[in-house]
């Protein structure tokens, strides 16, 4: 786990997500470019490169596709989740930048569970991965503020296996405010 650490967050999170499913440690991550650009070194072939393609990898390995999506939809919404991981949550510069990703979030999950619909897959993993950082720094008035968040971040975070050694993010059960004042 320590050489993941090293390697940034992308390593951490593909670390995290080999034990979540349950696979045996013992792949060798590396980081690519500028941008640490996560690889993984294979027995097979050429390495693969980028989040999403081994953190796809990592879930047909250990034989669990369901977390891809199971319709053609679903797996397109998957996918989209996890675009949006790497391209706004990954990249994420300024508070600015973070509080456009919780407003967005927080509107899209406002009718569901998960960010995929009704089903727990591979986009609520990496995206409580990806935002652990910024739920752990998060006020009790900020964390009221993204409600919807907060519901889906908490019911992740209690997800089994999910959130191994990282905080666990405590939120208030009852509002602290309400909009009546």
């Amino acid at each position: 786990m320590a050489a993941a650490a090293r390697l940034g967050p992308a390593g951490e999170e593909l670390a995290l997500l080999e034990k979540a499913l349950g696979l045996p440690s013992g792949n060798k991550y590396g980081a690519q470019g500028e941008r640490q650009i996560p690889v993984l070194q294979t027995n097979s072939g050429p390495g693969l490169t980028g989040l999403i393609t081994i953190a796809s990898h990592l879930v047909k390995q250990a034989k669990k596709e369901q977390l891809l999506g199971s319709s053609a939809e679903e797996k397109a919404v998957v996918h989209q989740w996890l675009e949006y991981r790497v391209t706004q949550v990954g990249r994420q510069s300024s508070r600015e930048d973070t509080r456009t990703v919780l407003k967005d979030l927080n509107a899209h999950l406002e009718d569901k569970v998960y960010l995929a619909g009704n089903s727990f897959t591979l986009a609520d993993i990496l995206m409580y991965y990806g935002l652990h950082h910024v739920m752990v720094d998060l006020t009790v008035q900020e964390k009221e503020i993204y409600l919807n968040v907060s519901r889906w971040f908490n019911h992740i975070q209690h997800y089994p296996g999910v959130r191994q050694h990282l905080t666990n993010v405590i939120f208030i059960k009852n509002r602290l405010y309400t909009s009546a004042h």
